[in-house]
């Protein structure tokens, strides 16, 4: 399985309302991430999945790039903050026909899970960036990491 790791855009620091949960993408966040959703597509990504943190800044960012590649994103709860790599692996499972899933997440959760999949240390994920991992099973370190992409490079890509 081909498994993209996406950090959210860039996003405002404080919500209308005081919650973390709320905080919304800023002008220039998806802008920057509308452009990088042009380079994914330029790479040649194709999801069978595009799944989602249910915080704000998460589900616009899936929501640009569900736009580029043509796929509906999934909100899901267990990707709220928090989540780490055995829990995305018993959400993996309930999917096997996908060969590739796009997870829209967050830091330091997403570096936490590379380390998992990969037996490998944290990667530092800025916000927009992106990782693949070629997850070969199902299992705790079973999975290498074939490249992370600065969000600069994502959107020089798109341009």
């Amino acid at each position: 399985m081909d498994l993209y790791l996406l950090r959210h855009a860039i996003a405002e620091e404080r919500s209308h309302d005081g919650s973390d949960s709320a905080r919304m993408l800023t002008p220039e966040g998806a802008e920057k991430m509308r452009i990088g959703a042009r380079g994914l597509r330029r790479l040649g990504v194709q999801l069978d999945r595009l799944l989602t943190s249910p915080l704000t800044r998460a589900r616009e960012t899936a929501d640009i790039v569900g736009a580029a590649l043509d796929i509906a994103p999934e909100t899901v709860g267990a990707l709220a903050p928090g989540c780490n790599a055995a829990t995305l692996l018993d959400l993996l499972a309930d999917m096997p026909r996908a060969k590739s899933v796009m997870i829209v997440g967050h830091e330091p959760d997403l570096s936490g899970i590379i380390a998992g999949l990969t037996g490998g240390s944290r990667v530092v994920m800025k916000k927009g960036g992106l990782a693949l991992i070629d997850l070969v099973s199902l299992e705790p370190g079973a999975g290498s990491l074939i490249w992370v992409l600065p969000p600069r490079i994502l959107r020089a890509l798109g341009k």
